[in-house]
């Protein structure tokens, strides 16, 4: 747990390098890069990785320690050979990873988060699911069962991560001299790209002879069209992490036999049936594509997003000295809030009682702690009434819910 806290700089860390990427942007005169919807989604996604992170990262660590002390195959030492070694270990186990990544359904399910966005920012790069992260470790558990120390490779993941980090921007164009050896901006962003030509294309991390080696590399020749080749028409919180899962239990239930069944498991992504996706969102969305229309009152995200992001911070660096009730009551605000801007961005009328819910957990919560919670009942009696009286939903609706013609 003691790498933990490092952690607590890196939502900070985050928005200044976004601040810094958002303004010379800007200076560039190029504000199609940014959207704001989707910004606010990448961000969201962002801050539950981090958010569910810190209750299983410690277990990661364990089990890296527990492969290394009880199956690892070799006694790896640590010098400046086998950092390097270590460099060229980490990039080609994620290669794999990668690649399976895009040719398995199981592990696109995870991954697709990540391709979402239709822009091309540091945002992007914030799009990490805990479900991709829990795949991610078990391809990791590689390197100590070879026999790398734990130490040695938890600090080359810090290092993988944040080299990945500065390869989602369109601040730096192509650099071919250095594409010979090292993936940029240009050659991760044919990654992100939906052009038919660029699919499937450019799975290393750091290095490009992995993806030359194995027949995967293709060069920024036209400007990429970011996104899936079949957009999902949605900013829901919680659709965008689970929507593939539902398209799998689809094409599942339409297979028939046991081998059907299991490519619609373990098939490839190309073979999915691309009637599914409408169908689902049919029944359980409503369109985020209207033209005309974009939210009036940002404002109030940009609130729920910094007291997220301030708040994860505080909570990431005392982790360890919080007991389980306060772990469990900022995990519920803070994914609350979460799926809340996923709403509002979808200007879905429920919100509303989703404000209630987090009123109540909050109030709650510090009852407890001041050993008031016989007085629970005066928090719901308050809110009752107030909606009685004043006929708040309508308000809210009317401030919160505006819609304004986007330009």
């Amino acid at each position: 747990m003691e790498h933990i806290n490092f952690l607590a700089f890196a939502m900070p860390a985050f928005f200044i390098f976004l601040f810094l990427e958002y303004k010379l942007i800007q200076r560039k005169k190029k504000p199609e890069i940014f959207n704001y919807e989707s910004s606010v989604s990448n961000i969201s996604i962002g801050i539950a990785e981090r958010l569910i992170n810190l209750f299983i990262a410690a277990s990661f660590y364990q089990l890296y320690y527990f492969i290394y002390n009880n199956y690892r195959l070799f006694d790896i030492p640590s010098n400046a050979f086998i950092w390097f070694a270590l460099i060229l270990a980490t990039d080609f186990v994620w290669y794999w990873y990668h690649r399976l990544g895009h040719e398995v359904n199981f592990f696109w399910a995870a991954h697709i988060v990540h391709h979402h966005s239709e822009e091309f920012n540091f945002t992007a790069a914030a799009r990490i699911t805990t479900f991709q992260a829990i795949i991610r470790t078990g391809f990791w558990c590689v390197l100590p069962f070879a026999g790398f120390h734990p130490t040695m490779v938890i600090t080359m993941l810090i290092v993988h991560g944040a080299y990945s980090f500065f390869t989602h921007t369109q601040l730096i164009g192509k650099i071919k001299w250095v594409e010979y050896v090292f993936v940029t901006p240009s050659i991760h962003g044919v990654h992100h790209a939906s052009d038919e030509k660029y699919l499937d294309k450019n799975y290393g991390d750091m290095f490009t002879f992995w993806d030359r080696i194995f027949g995967t590399f293709q060069e920024e020749e036209e400007k990429p069209k970011y996104g899936l080749t079949h957009p999902l028409k949605s900013y829901s919180f919680m659709w965008q992490h689970t929507h593939y899962y539902f398209e799998i239990y689809e094409l599942w239930k339409r297979s028939k036999g046991f081998k059907a069944k299991w490519n619609a498991v373990f098939g490839s992504p190309a073979d999915m049936d691309q009637d599914i996706r409408p169908i689902l969102e049919k029944r359980f969305l409503q369109d985020k594509s209207n033209p005309h229309q974009r939210l009036r009152f940002r404002n109030y995200l940009y609130i729920q997003l910094g007291v997220c992001t301030l708040v994860l911070t505080v909570f990431t660096y005392y982790f360890e000295l919080l007991n389980l009730l306060d772990k469990v009551f900022v995990l519920s605000f803070i994914l609350i809030t979460l799926i809340n801007c996923g709403a509002l961005l979808e200007q879905r009328k429920w919100m509303y009682y989703l404000e209630y819910g987090r009123i109540f957990i909050v109030t709650t919560y510090f009852l407890y702690e001041e050993d008031l919670i016989t007085f629970l009942f005066v928090p719901l009696v308050i809110m009752i009434f107030a909606e009685q009286m004043f006929s708040l939903s309508k308000h809210y609706q009317n401030v919160v819910l505006q819609l304004e013609a986007s330009e």
